[in-house]
């Protein structure tokens, strides 16, 4: 059974800032661990919503469908993050979860974490903290998306994924990237071909280097230059992802 003690991303995740008792009785709604193969769902849109889960290894996306079966993806989710938060106060799970590689997870039962949640203050601040960060960051992707261009949109995700590997304890500059170009501009509001001009285009001027889905940023500043004085909305998106 998956200890929460003993996890790397404790931090980031419901453990953040409990003692060690504490840590002990969230152990207890802790179910099991899950494993996922890649393209896998975790959870469907519309499923009865039983348990949250926590990221101990692997990536997720989160999407959503239109009426006519388009397909919006609204996340991607590291090690450390909770899955299914934006469904906790829904009967039926909100969007559908699919393991973009191999995967496994903590599987929290829910009825057994509120009723937790109500005996430790810690806890409960904490399911307030990691809400609060996931409307915080809903919100600066509608700011960036409604006032960045094309290639800042690209630059901001890059560098925001890099934020977040970084605090993670992974590279900050170079890493693989698990989704596809047609995910990122899903995500983005932008199509595939769009995206795989701006991949071409910010590698010829040597900002990256990208080899398949390798991506190195070789100019961290040279990024962030390009879109300074661009309305504060990527600032805003950065720092969340710095402080989260």
């Amino acid at each position: 059974m998956p200890r929460c003690s003993a996890c790397t991303f404790a931090s980031f995740c419901l453990p953040g800032g409990l003692n060690r008792r504490d840590i002990d009785r969230l152990d207890s709604v802790v179910h099991g661990r899950i494993s996922l193969h890649k393209g896998e769902s975790l959870y469907r849109l519309g499923d009865p919503v039983t348990s949250i889960y926590a990221i101990r290894v692997g990536t997720l996306k989160s999407q959503v469908s239109t009426q006519d079966g388009r397909v919006q993806i609204v996340g991607f989710h590291l090690p450390g993050e909770l899955v299914g938060l934006d469904s906790l106060v829904s009967p039926q799970y909100m969007s559908h979860a699919v393991a973009l590689e191999d995967a496994r997870l903590c599987r929290i039962n829910l009825t057994a974490l509120r009723d937790l949640a109500v005996a430790l203050p810690g806890l409960y601040n904490n399911i307030l903290r990691l809400m609060a960060n996931e409307v915080r960051h809903d919100h600066a992707m509608l700011r960036t998306l409604g006032v960045l261009n094309a290639e800042e949109r690209l630059i901001a995700f890059l560098l925001s994924l890099s934020a977040r590997l970084s605090a993670r304890g992974f590279a900050a500059s170079e890493f693989q990237l698990r989704m596809t170009r047609e995910e990122i501009g899903s995500y983005l509001g932008l199509k595939l071909e769009t995206i795989s001009r701006l991949f071409s285009r910010l590698s010829e001027t040597g900002l990256i280097t990208v080899r398949h889905r390798s991506v190195k940023l070789n100019d961290l500043n040279g990024l962030r230059l390009i879109y300074e004085g661009s309305s504060g909305a990527l600032a805003s998106f950065q720092n969340h992802c710095l402080a989260n």
